[in-house]
């Protein structure tokens, strides 16, 4: 009888301990996705935006990536490490060029690779129109890190994989 109590009891821990290391990484990849669509939200935006606005916007950006942040790219120039300021400020100089801009993103695959870290392949689309009326329609291959610090997802790597053609 005692054996059958225990085998149970052995049953039901282990249950739930597959139950909770199935949930954990679908929690996880949810708060990652979560970090992506509010990146996405805080760089689109409309021909009503003002100053004030514009200043929140790039400040709440700057606190989704790490300090510092590496950016990855075939262009030299634009590659290097970011500090979360100087990305603050390039994301105020971006915007302000724009009366119109979305971002979105597409077909993210997530992977945990280690404790506190995550791996995201993605597609995105930049898609706006400048201040002088010019169009702007751009797709790009992401390879971001993140890293969870805090109990938050930070953006600690981005590389830009390659420029896909329509």
């Amino acid at each position: 009888m005692v054996r059958i109590k225990f085998l149970l009891m052995g049953g039901v821990v282990l249950g739930l301990s597959l139950t909770l290391l199935l949930i954990y990484p679908q929690g996880e990849e949810k708060k990652i996705k979560k970090q992506f669509h509010l990146f996405s939200e805080l760089v689109s935006k409309d021909s009503e935006e003002d100053s004030f606005t514009l200043l929140k916007k790039a400040k709440q950006i700057g606190s989704l990536f790490d300090d510092p942040c590496e950016l990855k790219m075939s262009d030299p120039p634009l590659s290097g490490s970011y500090s979360r300021e100087e990305i603050i400020s390039f994301a105020i100089r971006a915007r302000s060029h724009f009366s119109q801009l979305a971002l979105k993103f597409y077909d993210l695959n997530i992977g945990l690779f280690q404790e506190g870290m995550a791996r995201v392949v993605l597609t995105s689309r930049l898609i706006g129109r400048s201040t002088s009326g010019e169009g702007i329609d751009e797709v790009r291959e992401l390879e971001c890190l993140l890293e969870k610090i805090e109990k938050k997802w930070l953006f600690n790597q981005v590389e830009v994989v390659e420029v896909l053609k329509k």
